[in-house]
Formats: C-alpha cells, structure tokens, sequence
C-alpha cells in the first residue's frame, strides 16, 4: 500500500468500478428528482415530499396507539445476547395520548473487543425498518417513521461505541440482533436467523465474499420462508457454475436444512446447508451469529436450529470453527455451514400435529417490495 497505515486492496480495479457506480447511481437520482421539479416546480415537489413524510409519522403513531392499548403498562421490553454474552436491551415506552414512544437502550453491553459494534446510524436504520414493518400499510420508507420515536442509546455501549471502536460486524450482524430484540419487545414475530453468515475466502491477489441464506421466523398467521435472507440483508448469492469456474473451490452442496425451523401452531423456516471443498491453498474467514444462543420462538412456539461452521480437513479431522474466525485451507480442506433456522409462533396442543410448513400463507403480499421480489423470481 502506497498509504502509511493502510493495508491496500486486492483488486483496485474492482473497487474503483464500484465506486463509479455509486457515483452513477447518486446522480442518475439527482437527474429523476430534476425532472420532477421541471415538470410541477420545487414548491410542488417539496410539498408532497412532506406529505409523504406526514402520512409516515401518522401511520406510526396510529400503530403505537393501537399497541400501546393493548398494553395496560404501556411498556414492551426485551432483551437478546449476542454469541459473545453481551446483551441489547429494549425498554418501549408508549404514550398513547400522542401516539409516541421512547425506544431506550439502556442496559445494553459495553463496547465489545470484537468488531460486532454498532454506530448509532445501524440502530435507527434497524429501528426503522421494524416501524415499517409493523405499520401493515404499504407506506414508502422515509424518515417520518421515525418522527414520532425518542431513541436513548447510552454513549459507550456496544450500539454507540468510541471512533476507535470495529464495527464491521455491526453493519452485517448487530443489525440483525437489533431487529430481534425489537421485534420481540413488540411480539412481532418469532426471531429468523439473526445473521448474515458471512464467509469470505482468497490469497493475496483476490478474494471473494458472500452471505447466506437461512430461516426465517413464523408470526401469528405465516410459516417462516426457509433458506432466505431476512431483515437487515437482500443480497443474492453467485451462481455455483460462476463461483466454480471463477475462484477454486468446488462447491459440493447447497440444500435446505430440514428441521432446523422451530416447530408451532405456524413453523419456522428451515436454514441451509453449504458445503466449500478448497481445491488451493488460501485463508478462510468467517463471521456469524446464532452458534451459541438459538432463535427465539413466540406464544408458545419452539426456538430454531442454532448455526455451526465445520472444518473438514483432508486429514480426516472435524474442527468446530466457533461463530467467528479466520483459518488457513489447505486443498482438500472441506468448510461446512449450518445456517440458522427461525423460530415458530405458537404453542401446540397434546395430541396435536404441527401445520405443514408448506401450508399457503393467508397474509396477502402487497407492495412495492413484493413486486420486485415477483420480477427478481421470473428471472
């Protein structure tokens, strides 16, 4: 690296291709927004971008209402440990007068070793996609969601941590567990898997990166999705003939993991199986949650399958990688992943047989993200 301090990149190339398309992205937004402004002029256009933020901040406050009703306290709490032992706690205050809510985080694990913590900016995008969520209107995401909610994050602990604190792990895992423990201080849902399950592997001159799928958590009318991504992640994962003919590894199976979905009145979604054979030597790293404290069930249903990540060496030898760890392969080395499943909602009576998994979801999908979804599928 030409910088004192910086460990450079493998792939400048890459990168500053990335980059380039950021830029283009940034700027194909500032010509749409031009254009509206051309066509109805600027006092328009800032008008109903207000508007759109008021129809937010009311949809939430009518949520809160509701909610906090049903509440004779008024109060939710809730709190999940990440796999290390620290806990994200949640207090919910609501008013139900106003329709408003303080969300504290007080009591939450100081800032970590690690680099699972979070900036302040990971809570509220997490917090606000939980609003979202919960609204049940198809209301577009903006920040009149979070207008009517008073955050209290105490300075030092792991979700608002010092400048000199890593927070990688924050962006693809803390977000998860945050959506987890807001989900669950509300009674959403059952937690889905809580993780990215990042697994990323090369040598000097390259490296690859991906996140993979698993279970995600039943509610009071659904069946968890199985092998999806969930929350916090959209990402789609490379084609086995790309990845193969790309990078060596081989990829030996990728299939659901049946079971690992907690059972209920409705079941969680079963997690994944993946299965790396290294056919060169190179460094392994992984990082993940969900391998020492199981997704949560609701109402009586049962937690999902906890993660495991194995090493298989050619030698003959099974080593439990632990959630998070970077590893040097050898060829013939073997990396299995165990992915998460979600937890199931509701209690099962004696005598009693769990709902098909399969069984069609009641709950009709709407919205703009369902039909990209439906696009993305027909592909």
């Amino acid at each position: 690296a030409s910088v004192p301090g910086s460990s450079g990149t493998r792939n400048l190339k890459e990168n500053i291709s990335d980059l380039k398309a950021q830029i283009a992205a940034n700027q194909k937004g500032i010509n749409l927004v031009r254009e509206l402004i051309d066509v109805y002029g600027l006092d328009v256009v800032q008008a109903y971008m207000g508007h759109i933020q008021q129809n937010a901040e009311l949809a939430v406050r009518d949520m809160l209402r509701d909610i906090g009703r049903a509440t004779p306290s008024h109060q939710l709490s809730a709190v999940e440990y990440l796999d290390d032992g620290s806990p994200i706690q949640l207090t919910v205050d609501i008013d139900v007068n106003t329709g408003s809510a303080v969300c504290d985080f007080s009591g939450t694990g100081p800032e970590v070793w690690g680099n699972c913590n979070a900036p302040r900016a990971i809570t509220m995008s997490a917090l606000i996609y939980c609003l979202r969520c919960m609204i049940g209107r198809d209301v577009p995401l903006n920040q009149g969601c979070l207008y009517p909610v008073k955050t209290v994050i105490p300075e030092g602990c792991l979700l608002d941590p010092s400048d000199d604190a890593a927070v990688v792990g924050g962006n693809v895992q803390t977000s998860q567990r945050i959506v987890d423990v807001v989900f669950k201080a509300f009674k959403t849902c059952a937690a889905s898997q809580g993780c990215m399950n990042n697994v990323t592997f090369g040598q000097e001159g390259w490296g690859y990166y991906e996140t993979v799928a698993g279970g995600a958590g039943a509610g009071p009318t659904w069946h968890g999705h199985s092998g999806v991504h969930t929350h916090m992640t959209n990402t789609r994962i490379t084609d086995p003939e790309v990845l193969e003919n790309r990078y060596p590894v081989i990829l030996q199976q990728f299939s659901l993991r049946p079971g690992s979905g907690g059972g209920g009145q409705y079941c969680g979604g079963d997690g994944v199986v993946r299965e790396l054979l290294f056919r060169a030597p190179m460094t392994l790293s992984i990082l993940t949650e969900r391998r020492v404290f199981a997704p949560y069930g609701l109402e009586g249903g049962l937690p999902g399958a906890k993660g495991l990540n194995l090493m298989l060496k050619a030698d003959g030898r099974i080593i439990n990688l632990g959630a998070k760890t970077a590893i040097n392969v050898d060829p013939g080395d073997v990396f299995q992943m165990f992915t998460p499943g979600g937890g199931g909602w509701g209690a099962v009576g004696k005598g009693e047989s769990l709902q098909h998994p399969n069984k069609p979801c009641s709950v009709l999908e709407r919205g703009s993200l369902f039909e990209y979804r439906k696009a993305q599928e027909s592909v």
